[in-house]
């Protein structure tokens, strides 16, 4: 979800790399789930998220959205989010995350964001979002994702492709017939076709025939 405050009013100020150390560590966030509490609904999924959820579930995209995703407008195009219940994340069991494993990249990063700019992105620490941040930790280990390289290049790839979808669909505001073709094509070629077993290979795929759809 692209934010549009200022740096200064969200974060501490500084930007960090995946090997600087940040005061983002919650102790576990023992006795604590406020932000699975509040947040669901903001939680917006990624493919890769999505691919992670089907592992960890065995459910298909279409009976995540039966039972724990929901889809819904997100910087002017559809996109998936968690689904939420009394305001609280439909995964939360107990107080804690029952898909802690395999928990979305928003859920991993908190209560750091991304700041991107110049074709990359840096790290930010979110000020006034979660009390129980307060020990120093390495970023690398707090998000603690596996094929860092490969991941931090379809970061990068997905964050063009929703800005340039965005930008897409606002320019054809006046074609609807567009707008729902290009809505629809993200959905059903990242999200809704399953995704056999390289997905950071499948995924440079498809990008690669959705810039077709994009340009066309």
């Amino acid at each position: 979800m692209l934010r549009t405050e200022s740096l200064e009013e969200i974060t501490d100020g500084k930007k960090y790399g995946i090997n600087d150390m940040v005061k983002a560590g919650t102790g576990g966030c023992a006795g604590c789930s406020h932000c699975c509490e509040t947040m669901a609904d903001t939680i917006v999924l990624s493919p890769y998220d999505i691919w992670n959820l089907e592992k960890e579930t065995g459910r298909s995209f279409e009976q995540l959205v039966d039972t724990c995703i929901e889809l819904n407008l997100h910087d002017g195009i559809i996109l998936p989010n968690m689904k939420a219940v009394n305001g609280a994340c439909v995964m939360l069991q107990d107080g804690r995350c029952s898909i802690h494993k395999s928990r979305p990249d928003f859920c991993r990063l908190f209560p750091l964001g991304r700041l991107y700019e110049n074709g990359s992105f840096s790290y930010i620490m979110q000020v006034n979002q979660c009390d129980k941040a307060s020990v120093k930790v390495k970023v690398k280990k707090w998000i603690d994702t596996p094929d860092y390289e490969e991941y931090s290049h379809f970061v990068l790839k997905w964050h063009d492709i929703i800005r340039t979808t965005s930008d897409k669909c606002a320019a054809n505001a006046g074609d609807a017939a567009k707008v729902k073709e290009l809505m629809m094509g993200l959905l059903a070629l990242f999200y809704q076709k399953n995704y056999e077993n390289d997905f950071f290979r499948e995924f440079n795929e498809r990008s690669i025939a959705f810039a077709t759809l994009l340009q066309s």
